[in-house]
């Protein structure tokens, strides 16, 4: 009971108005006018995964997930179950709302990262054979179609013929009793055929009258030649109607046959509105979705810039005032937060936008702050909030609040005991009021694992003051054990204390801005609210010997305490002022520290990018100085090669080196250096001096002025003429340069020697004249033969000291009967 009060006061039902305007279907905005409330924290995050996945899948399709097609068959699959009799509006329904789910089906199974929902719409069975067999029997008017039956074809044809010769035989009639006939026109009364004949002249056309017009001028007539066809066509179409209400009934054994599955279907669907109706809703109320956390694994309560949904649907739908948004960081030990401060401030508004912001979470709605969006999952949402004053029932303020706080203590006293507590209270004898006693918390009593939310506004007011802020002490710390979290407003002062007595307790306060004398609805924590009621009313003209009246009257030790509260209240706006203009500073350092790395990795780039195409220039010039190279030695291999041949390949060798090798450093200018013999002035001395030694690379030289001789650096001297000598620079490592490969040995008549016939003796004279000329390579020419030759050359140039290596020739040169020598 007390949850459902609750839900009227937090004007839910409200909220899923709003939220049924985005249904889908008719069943889908019944159920979210009526939205069920989970029972616990699992179904709860199906609930929000659902949402999630159709606010991703819908941000990915245009225009979205579509039910088109899909109708509410409850009623329809009832009355099937009950042996009645579908009509042909009602089949087509069916059919109908088959294929808009088959569709949705296939769109959902066609997406990716939807396991929530491709699970749910892997239980649909849409009978595909069922919506079209609906579709053969059933045309779109809902009428029985002449091909659902053999015998229905031969009666519709049947019925045409009859109605045909009626036509014919009255047409026939008005032509030739054209002048009693008052319109020239076929009609029907009931399911008689009629023609209109003028009253005076209604014996020219003997029949049956069936209707006269209002002014009785005009008779419908059938006349006697048609009575016969008449009832014929009467006998035809009431086979027609039999037909077709077994046709019916046929249709209707199929739906029955499958009805379980139907409802099944009937049910996912209205699922899935329910989900697309609360991810559109979410959508236009600018919500994220919530995480529920564990607050005794020491996680906070984070909800920043929280909205009213009610207020942001006021601004958006209705071109309401803008919302302000309220900042809840409450920590896990955390049990009571009392809000303080003047009326009007918006203590009722965050109450309220809390006790939303749970059930919407349970429900599966997202929530409208930002991310992160963190709250723990609340088993209940039990709330006083406004006036219980009731006259019928003889319940005054303080009377209505305290009924309602006790059905909230028997709430959280039934969720304790596992369901199992104390029933509502009875009822009183009208202009009595009952006798409320709270329950005091025992301090041997075992702390309980609370769930619920709690919500008072106003707590303890309506009675004497003193005993109302007793009252309301003893009832908060009640609700400390018993409830996860409580937030209550007050004006008692003595409920400011309770944070310094108890570390579970925590204050805030609403921002009150004296000089407009409005409300600026922000939530302040940490600090007491302090009561503006004497400063307003002074400032709206109220006389000021009244206010210091007043003043006196509350007491010094008030006006003290507000003093101290007005003083952090300053110290916090300036604490905030100087937290804005820091963190624009940080911003403006983040960005001149992005600029400068962008700048620096932009150098880096460009550093990298002229080494690299260094690289590839120096590379580029090796290529090129090989493939010249190559030329070359294709040039002296086309022909014979000679002497002058060579002489011209090492000069374009030399020309090929000396292009690519890199330029020499520039010599540095000459300047002045001091030289044996030269006069110099030594300006720390006032004195002249001869140069007996040159500076050295460190820049120390021997000078000498009369007869002393003294070693000097180049700094310590000048020029006659006052010039300054220049600063000695110690050789630096040559850079690196482009090595080319040594010029190719190149065969010609002055490098070979041909021992062919040759004794060996003979053959080592000549090796060795041979040798002793010879400034590279020399091919020895010795043959095969018996081998003896070969093997003497070879032991000769083993043992010469100028020769390093020896090798046998190319195949092209001579192969093993040619040895290179290397000299």
């Amino acid at each position: 009971m007390i949850q459902s009060e609750t839900l009227e006061l937090l004007e839910w039902p409200r909220l899923c108005q709003h939220l049924s305007t985005f249904a889908a279907t008719k069943l889908g905005a019944i159920v979210a006018r009526n939205l069920p409330i989970p029972e616990n924290q699992a179904e709860s995050e199906q609930l929000l995964a659902q949402t999630k996945e159709v606010y991703e899948l819908e941000s990915r399709l245009h225009p979205g997930l579509s039910f088109e097609g899909i109708q509410d068959i409850g009623d329809s699959l009832e009355r099937a179950a009950l042996q009645g009799t579908l009509s042909g509006e009602e089949l087509l329904a069916i059919a109908t709302t088959l294929a808009g789910t088959r569709n949705l089906r296939r769109v959902i199974n066609n997406q990716e990262n939807v396991p929530v929902l491709s699970d749910l719409v892997s239980q649909l069975r849409t009978y595909p054979e069922l919506e079209q067999e609906i579709h053969r029997c059933i045309d779109e008017r809902g009428q029985v179609t002449d091909r659902a039956s053999q015998k229905m074809g031969e009666i519709r044809v049947e019925l045409r013929r009859i109605r045909s010769q009626i036509t014919q035989k009255l047409q026939n009639i008005i032509q030739v009793k054209s002048g009693a006939i008052q319109e020239q026109l076929i009609t029907q009364r009931g399911d008689r055929y009629v023609i209109p004949v003028k009253a005076p002249q209604k014996d020219a056309i003997p029949g049956i009258v069936h209707d006269t017009s209002t002014s009785g001028a005009t008779l419908y007539i059938e006349p006697n030649s048609i009575v016969p066809m008449g009832n014929q066509l009467r006998q035809v179409v009431r086979q027609e109607q039999t037909e077709a209400e077994a046709i019916r009934r046929q249709l209707t054994e199929q739906v029955t046959a499958v009805t379980p599955d139907l409802e099944r279907l009937l049910a996912i669907v209205t699922t899935l509105d329910l989900a697309v109706a609360k991810s559109r809703y979410s959508l236009w109320i600018g919500a994220n979705p919530p995480r529920f956390v564990n607050r005794a694994e020491n996680e906070i309560i984070t909800l920043r810039n929280l909205r009213h949904p009610l207020l942001v649907w006021q601004q958006q739908h209705e071109q309401g005032n803008p919302v302000v948004p309220v900042d809840l960081f409450i920590n896990p030990q955390i049990r009571v937060v009392t809000i303080t401060g003047p009326n009007t401030g918006g203590k009722t508004v965050t109450l309220k936008t809390l006790g939303l912001a749970a059930v919407m979470a349970k429900v599966g709605l997202f929530i409208p702050a930002r991310i992160p969006v963190e709250m723990p999952w609340f088993s209940q949402v039990l709330a006083d909030i406004g006036d219980e004053q009731s006259l019928q029932q003889s319940l005054s303020t303080f009377s209505g609040h305290i009924r309602r706080i006790s059905r909230i203590l028997e709430a959280l006293e039934n969720e304790e005991s596992g369901g199992r507590g104390a029933g509502p209270a009875p009822n009183n004898q009208e202009g009595q009021e009952e006798e409320i006693k709270l329950p005091i918390p025992s301090p041997q009593s075992p702390v309980p694992s609370p769930q619920s939310l709690v919500l008072l506004d106003e707590v303890g007011a309506g009675t004497d003051p003193a005993e109302g802020s007793a009252l309301a002490i003893a009832l908060l710390k009640y609700l400390a054990n018993h409830a996860q979290l409580t937030m209550a407003s007050t004006h008692f002062g003595e409920l400011k204390a309770l944070k310094y007595e108890d570390s579970r307790f925590e204050n805030a306060s609403v921002e009150f801005d004296e000089t407009t004398l409005s409300p600026t609805y922000r939530l302040l924590w940490g600090i007491p609210g302090r009561s503006n009621a004497l400063s307003i009313a002074l400032r709206l003209g109220l006389k000021p010997e009244v206010v210091a009246e007043a003043k006196t009257q509350v007491g010094e030790a008030t006006d003290e305490v507000n003093q101290v509260i007005a003083g952090l209240e300053a110290q916090r706006r300036n604490q905030e002022t100087k937290a804005a203009e820091a963190q624009n500073l940080l911003h403006q350092a983040e960005r001149l520290y992005k600029e400068v790395s962008d700048k620096a990795a932009a150098l880096e780039a460009r550093e990298k990018h002229l080494r690299v195409s260094q690289e590839i220039a120096v590379q580029q010039a090796i290529t090129q100085a090989k493939g010249e190279i190559a030329q070359v030695i294709r040039r002296l291999q086309k022909g014979t090669p000679n002497a002058q041949d060579a002489q011209q390949a090492t000069t374009n060798l030399n020309k090929i080196a000396q292009k690519y090798e890199p330029a020499p450093p520039p010599k540095p200018k000459p300047g002045f250096m001091p030289k044996v013999g030269d006069r110099v002035r030594i300006p720390k001395l006032g004195q002249t001096a001869e140069v007996l030694t040159i500076p050295d690379t460190d820049g120390d030289f021997t000078v000498r002025f009369g007869i002393m001789k003294m070693t000097l650096q180049l700094q310590d001297i000048e020029s006659l003429d006052g010039q300054k000598p220049e600063t000695i620079v110690k050789p630096k490592p040559a850079p690196a340069v482009v090595t080319l490969p040594p010029a190719p040995a190149i065969r010609t008549s002055k490098n070979t020697v041909d021992l062919r016939g040759k004794r060996v003796a003979d053959a080592e004279y000549i090796l060795d004249k041979a040798i002793s000329e010879a400034a590279g390579p020399l091919w020895i020419i010795h043959g095969h033969g018996t081998g003896k030759l070969k093997q003497g050359v070879h032991a000769f140039l083993h043992q010469h000291p100028r020769v390093t290596h020896y090798e046998p020739a190319e195949q092209a040169d001579g192969g093993s009967g040619v040895t290179i020598a290397h000299i």
